[in-house]
């Protein structure tokens, strides 16, 4: 039974750093998601504010109008924002704790750990609620290092990449995941982020919380899992960053952890400069390509786009653009669909070809 939510996203719903609360409105997963919290678009659909499809999830300008939305008070209180420096103001402290008073568990996907906040946990102990720190690793004695297992797995890995951080590679590799599922094919989905995990992926961890050094087992691990106990057709690694990216690894321990024999590249053509780094410029799509593929010895069979800042009109003409210049399939998987890309997949491996499909 799915439990129910409120998200808190205030100031930031439909941007970079309310992705949380954007990935959970776009796929609760084991959710059923009653309001979101963010007065500065208060009164408004959260469907339709984030891609124009009624959903009926109200868009609250606080909490107490957020509970008095919901049919009766939700499960859990989820903080849907991802800011850059991952850490609370006072003001989220106030409205946690107002909930945790309501009575509602509390989903953390920040880096900083609330369990290990003795303010947060007296709090919890008091209203008899439970804190969930998503990003909090598991104890030392259990990461693991690389053990080339992943090297005999014969089953097809693909990851959605990206040429920036926050620009759509888990949602896209979502969509792909349910259009492989409708063709009958059987996947499993590997969470590399707090947002899959709170949706409630079977398989993955967040990989920024983890030392570098044991990423890229830990990844192996996740996946020789998930192929031993689903035997699917086809395994879905979500991905983090970008390789060229100049602040952030986890690009580099998905390619060598995951090993994918494909890769799909995630790309917001309008953005000049990356998203939370405003003095680097964004790379360019045939040199993000051409890392990728050196650096992970493996092919990018497919570019999707991100259409935020972008018309209908330009969409279709940087759909059109794009299939000419990088001679590769190109979508909008919100906008225009995902067929291209899952046919790319298809016609890529020879196992899904043969494999019967229901």
């Amino acid at each position: 039974m799915k439990k129910s939510a409120i998200i808190y996203c205030e100031n930031q719903f439909g941007s970079m750093d309310g992705k949380t609360a954007n990935g959970l409105i776009r796929d609760p997963g084991n959710y059923v998601i009653t309001a979101v919290i963010d007065s500065t678009k208060h009164g408004q659909d959260a469907g339709s504010y984030l891609d124009n499809k009624f959903n009926g999830i109200p868009i609250c300008k606080d909490l107490e109008e957020a509970v008095l939305y919901s049919t009766e008070t939700p499960d859990d209180f989820i903080l849907g924002i991802a800011p850059a420096d991952a850490f609370l103001k006072m003001a989220e402290r106030k409205v946690i704790i107002q909930a945790m008073e309501a009575g509602m568990n509390i989903i953390n996907p920040l880096q900083e750990f609330l369990t290990d906040d003795d303010e947060m946990m007296s709090y919890a102990r008091q209203y008899g609620v439970t804190i969930h720190d998503i990003r909090k690793p598991k104890p030392k004695k259990e990461w693991t290092l690389f053990t080339g297992e992943i090297l005999n797995i014969t089953t097809p890995i693909i990851t959605v990449l990206g040429t920036d951080g926050a620009c759509g590679k888990r949602t896209t590799a979502k969509v792909l995941e349910k259009g492989l599922i409708d063709r009958g094919y059987k996947t499993a989905f590997i969470a590399t982020g707090q947002t899959g995990l709170i949706q409630g992926a079977s398989y993955g961890f967040a990989m920024d919380a983890f030392p570098l050094q044991y990423l890229i087992g830990e990844l192996e691990r996740e996946i020789l899992r998930a192929n031993n106990t689903e035997q699917p057709d086809i395994i879905i690694v979500e991905g983090q960053g970008a390789l060229s990216h100049p602040a952030y690894a986890s690009s580099c321990a998905i390619l060598k952890g995951a090993r994918p024999h494909a890769v799909i590249l995630q790309h917001p053509p309008k953005r000049k400069v990356l998203g939370d780094f405003p003095f680097v410029q964004m790379p360019d799509v045939k040199d993000e390509i051409s890392l990728i593929e050196h650096y992970g010895n493996t092919k990018v069979i497919a570019i999707t786009l991100n259409h935020e800042n972008m018309t209908d009109e330009e969409i279709i003409a940087t759909i059109n653009e794009y299939e000419k210049t990088y001679r590769l399939p190109v979508t909008d998987v919100l906008k225009t669909g995902s067929e291209k890309v899952i046919e790319s997949i298809i016609d890529f491996f020879p196992s899904l070809k043969k494999a019967v499909v229901s």
